[in-house]
């Protein structure tokens, strides 16, 4: 029979949220840390940018907290918002502690700009933030005795005694066993949910799970709508969507036509280091309206020892491309990048359900409102993860655990029409670029809303008849949450931030949340 586990708290996920979280616990309580693909494989890990924070004698909170709410079309929770950017420092400090070595010229934090911010305040491990921030976590986290580690392991559905969750239960990829993990606290740190879209930045791991999960549970879920679309991602039939830092125009790359015009004038007066909304829309528009299948993103007049040195990454994965960005642009085009909303929670992780905590980009604190500020999801992560634990290290824990029955796969066969899942698969995907992309329409949106309806039955069909897979564990979590992204998008009868409707074109005085429940 498959094992059941029993732990204090488990945690969904293994990002810069999920990995901090561990660490803050108490060294009294055993935790799980689960990952559903290889340990360091998620979105942390090739976070490029950095972490937004007021390290800077010119710089104070309360400017960071306007451009947030600025660049958030004013959707943003306040009081979220400053108790996030109150703690940035902190959090700064925290990974430093941890083996983070953020770029230091002269002594000093070398603070890059970004879109929505008006000062510099974006700290940096060059280029390859993200991959310090994971590895420097993860090191400490193996050091842990308490913590345990399960690799290559995927969430399927959360346990639920009432409005109480007790755990999940989660498939172990190496056996296709599905195993009950039961705790006491549940956390879910599964990142967002990009790979919903055809194009996109993301890894492959960004399938939505843990909001599909929380939304099966009946947790709150909050502004869908709101995906973000990174303007530049490397424009390469290999490249896999690989993404060109906002940094680069943050240290003044320039976005030109492929005859070197520039066109962002015609947009906003803050050039290449508009709020990315803005920025996408305006390549989007030049895309489609002069039929260019990309743009280009240029820096090369900068010193080439200069460019090598501040963005070795992406100076690399260009070169294997054949592209030497010292002398030539980059292609780019847009690709969905980020999920601004996600599972309600308070400014300790907690969700509507018992027992149950969500935290990053899975999470729906209000700090991003309709558009994210570039370099506040990594600050998000490190400063939500820490408020979490700092809250379940004050609970009183039971020694005793519920008890659930086995997952019971008697009446499932093995499944002869794999064909099926990956069809669908794909199919959601180009749906989602097609109808519910940069640009909307009332009537692409219900065209959208009818075919995903039906895609959710053949689905849920095929999801009872054969034994479960991690393909249709993520293609059942993919088919729910895009479905939730186009109700909350027709729910939604203005245009604020990354939403952006034709028919209704114009913002709101009215400003609300869009709340989706089971």
């Amino acid at each position: 029979m498959p094992a059941q586990q029993h732990f204090d708290i488990l945690i969904i996920g293994t990002g810069s949220a999920g990995l901090m979280s561990a660490l803050q616990l108490s060294e009294d309580l055993s935790v799980a840390l689960i990952a559903k693909d290889e340990l360091l494989e998620g979105s942390s890990y090739y976070a490029q940018g950095g972490v937004s924070a007021v390290l800077d004698t010119q710089d104070n909170f309360q400017s960071h907290i306007n451009d947030t709410l600025s660049t958030g079309s004013n959707l943003g929770d306040e009081k979220a918002i400053r108790f996030m950017i109150e703690q940035a420092p902190a959090a700064i400090q925290s990974l430093e502690k941890l083996g983070v070595l953020f770029t230091q010229e002269q002594g000093q934090y070398h603070l890059t700009t970004e879109g929505g911010h008006s000062n510099r305040r974006v700290a940096h491990v060059a280029d390859k933030t993200g991959k310090s921030i994971q590895t420097n976590l993860l090191q400490s986290v193996k050091a842990k005795k308490k913590i345990h580690l399960f690799e290559n392991f995927i969430a399927i559905d959360l346990l639920m005694r009432g409005k109480q969750c007790c755990g999940a239960y989660i498939l172990n990829k190496a056996n296709n066993e599905v195993e009950s993990f039961i705790a006491h606290k549940t956390v879910i740190a599964t990142g967002g949910a990009s790979k919903v879209y055809l194009y996109t930045s993301n890894p492959d791991t960004s399938t939505g799970d843990g909001i599909a999960m929380a939304y099966r549970a009946h947790c709150n879920i909050v502004n869908m709508e709101f995906t973000q679309f990174h303007p530049t991602c490397l424009y390469h039939p290999h490249a896999k969507s690989f993404l060109i830092s906002e940094t680069l125009r943050g240290e003044g790359a320039k976005l030109i036509l492929p005859n070197g015009d520039a066109f962002m004038h015609k947009y906003d007066n803050r050039l290449e280091i508009a709020p990315r909304d803005i920025v996408a829309r305006a390549i989007d528009s030049e895309m489609k309206e002069n039929g260019f299948d990309c743009v280009y993103l240029d820096i090369s007049f900068k010193d080439k020892d200069w460019i090598k040195l501040h963005f070795p990454t992406i100076d690399k994965k260009c070169t294997s491309f054949g592209i030497d960005i010292t002398k030539q642009a980059i292609p780019v085009v847009p690709a969905a990048h980020y999920t601004c909303g996600g599972v309600q929670t308070n400014l300790d992780g907690q969700t509507n359900v018992g027992n149950l905590y969500a935290i990053g980009e899975v999470a729906h604190a209000g700090i991003h409102g309709a558009n994210r500020m570039a370099s506040n999801s990594l600050l998000e992560c490190i400063v939500f993860a820490k408020a979490c634990a700092n809250h379940i290290n004050q609970q009183t824990f039971k020694r005793s655990h519920s008890n659930f029955d086995n997952w019971d796969a008697s009446r499932a066969s093995p499944s002869q029409e794999k064909v099926m899942v990956t069809h669908l698969w794909d199919e959601v995907r180009r749906i989602m670029w097609n109808f519910v992309g940069i640009v909307r329409s009332n009537k692409r949106l219900h065209a959208a809303q009818m075919r995903l309806s039906q895609i959710q039955n053949e689905v849920n069909e095929y999801y009872h008849l054969y034994l479960i897979s991690s393909d249709l564990i993520e293609l059942r979590n993919l088919i729910t949450t895009a479905q939730i992204i186009v109700k909350s998008a027709i729910s939604r009868t203005e245009s604020r931030g990354l939403h952006y409707n034709e028919d209704y074109p114009d913002t709101s005085a009215t400003i609300q949340n869009t709340t989706i429940q089971l």
